[in-house]
């Protein structure tokens, strides 16, 4: 079934142009034109790849006039303490929650209208889920998988990171060329700071003093020093810039370049680019490994994962995942990386010790962000709850009860 518009749109700074659309409801092997008076950003790839790339574009099977499906609300759900992966499903309006000791979906959470990237704040207790085509955040309480509010910020938002304290959110939008910075306790914009043109990811310092987003018009990355919510540096790098990770030792920063097929690692105590290195054709979603060591970067045309030895900046393994992969992240114990493939409506599961794909996880329609979080037991990060071992450093981080994926009773 094919479903073709044209649409003459004027929704943000990339998007000046008339936009013809012919496209598959299911995805596969679909295509969209682009005139050849559009921008050279935004003519990125002849092929397309049905539904991934599209939304490149802005989100044409929302603003082009394609009717999203309704989703009823479902009653909250409980989850045990544990990993769980949270998944994006642009078209499905929801969030898939991934149990990552079974593999399986265990509950699926409605959002807002065309989810895009999700964020799970540092003692797991939140996820917060950009929704590009109703302009806000939804805010999702991990232990009963509801969303809790509701928070209005820019034009399309994109990318979504967490402080490493868990006190602010930041979002980029990409049609407004701004990033909101959410107050995580109130659940309201406290902050927009103007960065470069059309920004699309995010990702902030482990030590949480500078934030580091990619402007795909403007082929830069904007450094925002966190104390101040201003951009401090400007550093320019390959064409079109999408996904950005930093390293745990917060002393580089890779981004993946769409239209040059390559990697920037930027030095970020110099905020220079100090290497570039080659990998598949579009490359969107990198993360790097808790350790550091490797870093892993999507290649959406390619339908692989490109792994990178961080010591020597060269590519080491080359993973074949699903159709059009969007987005990585990594297990806290590093040993398996999911891989959301947009037009196959799965997840591939990444052992990485082998550098092979050891599941296949059926999620909603067209998946895009994941992101990786521990939730805790009932009431963690609560002064004395019950137990003094709630009190004690680390509890429930990174290692929840017992080990990554247990499923103990939590203490009382």
């Amino acid at each position: 079934m094919t479903n073709c518009h044209n649409a003459s749109r004027s929704v943000s700074p990339v998007e000046r142009i008339a936009v013809t659309t012919c496209q598959t409801v299911r995805g596969v092997g679909a295509q969209e034109a682009l005139p050849s008076s559009a921008p050279p950003d935004l003519r990125v790839r002849r092929s397309w790849r049905g539904g991934l790339l599209r939304a490149l574009v802005a989100g044409l099977v929302v603003v082009a006039g394609l009717a999203l499906p309704m989703v009823a609300p479902q009653p909250a759900h409980a989850v045990p303490p544990g990993t769980y992966a949270y998944v994006t499903n642009f078209n499905a309006n929801t969030v898939s929650v991934i149990n990552t000791r079974t593999n399986a979906v265990a509950v699926t959470v409605p959002v807002g209208a065309a989810p895009w990237e999700v964020a799970v704040s540092p003692n797991g207790t939140r996820a917060y889920v950009t929704n590009r085509a109703d302009d806000t955040v939804s805010v999702i309480n991990t232990a009963t998988d509801t969303v809790v509010a509701t928070v209005p910020v820019g034009l399309e938002p994109l990318g979504v990171a967490v402080s490493p304290d868990g006190t602010r959110a930041y979002v980029t939008n990409f049609g407004a060329d701004t990033v909101s910075v959410i107050k995580t306790n109130t659940n309201t914009v406290v902050a927009t700071i103007p960065v470069g043109a059309a920004p699309i990811g995010v990702a902030v310092s482990p030590n949480g003093t500078r934030a580091y987003v990619t402007d795909s018009d403007d082929d830069t990355v904007s450094v925002i020093k966190t104390a101040t919510n201003t951009v401090v540096a400007t550093i320019p790098v390959g064409a079109f810039p999408f996904g950005v990770a930093v390293s745990p030792n917060g002393t580089r920063a890779y981004i993946t370049n769409l239209n040059d097929d390559t990697v920037s690692v930027i030095k970020t105590k110099s905020n220079t680019v100090v290497a570039t290195i080659p990998v598949g054709d579009a490359p969107q979603g990198v993360a790097v490994s808790p350790k550091g060591t490797r870093a892993y970067v999507i290649n959406a045309d390619d339908d692989t994962v490109s792994v990178i030895k961080t010591a020597t900046n060269t590519v080491v393994a080359t993973i074949p995942v699903g159709d059009a992969p969007r987005e990585v992240a990594v297990s806290p114990d590093g040993t398996r990386a999911y891989v959301t493939n947009a037009n196959a409506d799965t997840v591939s599961v990444i052992k990485t010790a082998t550098n092979t794909v050891v599941a296949t996880i059926p999620v909603g329609h067209l998946p895009f962000g994941v992101a990786i979080g521990v939730v805790p037991c009932p009431g963690h990060g609560k002064p004395g709850h019950g137990k003094p071992e709630h009190d004690k450093p680390g509890h429930g981080k990174a290692r929840p009860h017992p080990a990554n994926h247990g499923h103990r009773p939590c203490p009382r």
